[in-house]
């Protein structure tokens, strides 16, 4: 019997964190090749802000086409010109929802906040965890706390 993974990806932190480290765009087809290998995908998300421009939606489609159901938020620009538009807590509790149903659970961010979430998921639910960041750009909290890392690099990269 395969093993069942579910995967989730922060679309901004890893789009943000392959140009800066990497000088690249993630490549969400090799991915989901190295993810599934062998194993059954039960879910697959990928977590994004909506700015609802033409380019954003073609990607979107792009996603959905492997396998991905996308999540949207709405870009919210404050008053004193930051910006607001993150997808932790909403990854959170797909993620530990998702704990019933997967052996593994794979996330693509190097978020820090995570950790106590990937520590949570192998001590209390006994999942594994595996983690896709950017090196350098990944918080070693989450790195630790991960049953396993994977360093994104030139395979994973377009």
């Amino acid at each position: 019997m395969p093993e069942n993974v579910a995967i989730f990806v922060d679309v901004q932190n890893v789009y943000y964190t392959c140009r800066q480290a990497l000088r690249g765009n993630f490549d969400y087809n090799a991915f989901w090749a190295q993810v599934a290998d062998g194993r059954e995908v039960v879910a697959a998300y990928a977590y994004a802000i909506d700015r609802g421009d033409e380019k954003q939606r073609q990607f979107q489609n792009i996603l959905r086409a492997i396998g991905f159901e996308v999540k949207l938020k709405s870009f919210i620009q404050r008053a004193d010109g930051s910006a607001k538009g993150d997808w932790d807590v909403g990854i959170t509790i797909d993620m530990l929802e998702s704990a019933a149903m997967a052996d593994t659970l794979v996330l693509v961010s190097g978020d820090g906040d995570f950790a106590i979430l990937a520590d949570k998921l192998r001590r209390h639910y006994g999942k594994r965890v595996e983690v896709y960041g950017a090196p350098g750009l990944t918080a070693k909290a989450l790195m630790d706390s991960a049953s396993d890392f994977i360093a994104i690099d030139n395979t994973l990269l377009l």
